[in-house]
């Protein structure tokens, strides 16, 4: 059992989820700090965090102790923060980020390793996001399914989500060519070494090896069966909360049941590495 000298952590779940506490977010990481909030995502595959104050170059330092930041292939950012990605409802929206479940920009050839978004207005009720384990899902699958699905892969596509979708922000994207790759759909985390499903409701397309009704069909059930209420954990948000999830480990799906109230805040995604 991991233990842990410079924060707490207390699992909200067994599967997935924890919440960190005695950390100050906006103030550098020291070695032994950062390693022990990376284990703490590497075991819970997600973890939160109340009451942290970050401005827009905090947030960006923090990510960056975990990896260089990606940039949105579809959303700009603030003006002089590329990296940051805007997280906004209003009464005005017509959708909101992580309508669906997914793992975020798993249409890039290396997608994501991880997010980390940092609320600042909330709702008075509503707007929870839920996780889901991929791993934990994987686990609970028979061996002959496990071995049917080992040498299949998925494409997965931004064109099904992003095209169009940042007009909003004075985006035009005619002509614009957003990123397709094909993963394999079971992968193994880098770290850990665990088997996972890395196919999901937002991005995925189809499975070039079968028959576009047997993908289809086989596309339903996995993304059915990830997202079970056991394999999953709900977090509430409170002003200035802070999420950490492992894209390579979970999928999330945004509560927007608090229209016509705004949410708002900003995410930093850390690159990853080609899932393999």
């Amino acid at each position: 059992m991991t233990t842990y000298e410079t924060i707490s952590v207390e699992p909200i779940t067994p599967r997935i989820g924890a919440m960190i506490s005695g950390i100050d977010l906006a103030q550098p990481l020291g070695n032994q700090q950062f390693q022990e909030v990376h284990d703490a995502l590497m075991r819970h595959e997600v973890i939160f965090f109340r009451d942290q104050e970050m401005t827009l170059d905090q947030h960006k330092e923090f990510g960056r102790r975990f990896g260089e930041l990606d940039i949105h292939p579809g959303s700009p950012g603030p003006e002089g923060h590329p990296e940051v990605l805007v997280i906004h409802a209003d009464e005005k929206s017509k959708f909101v980020a992580g309508g669906l479940w997914h793992s975020d920009v798993s249409c890039l050839e290396e997608p994501p390793m991880g997010s980390i978004l940092h609320l600042h207005t909330i709702p008075t009720c509503g707007g929870d996001t839920l996780f889901a384990s991929a791993g934990a899902a994987y686990d609970a699958l028979s061996e002959p399914m496990k071995g049917f699905l080992a040498t299949l892969t998925a494409i997965h596509s931004g064109e099904k989500l992003y095209r169009g979708r940042y007009k909003h922000q004075g985006v035009d994207d005619a002509g614009k060519v957003y990123p397709e790759a094909r993963h394999p759909i079971v992968r193994t985390h880098p770290v850990s070494g665990r088997k996972s499903l890395f196919v999901n409701q937002g991005f995925t397309l189809r499975i070039p090896e079968l028959e576009k009704s047997e993908s289809a069909a086989v596309l339903k059930f996995l993304t059915d069966h990830i997202t079970q209420p056991q394999f999953q954990v709900r977090f509430k948000w409170e002003k200035n909360s802070v999420a950490f999830w492992d894209n390579r480990a979970v999928q999330h799906y945004a509560m927007w049941d608090y229209f016509p109230e705004v949410r708002s805040g900003f995410r930093v995604t850390v690159k990853g590495t080609r899932p393999v």
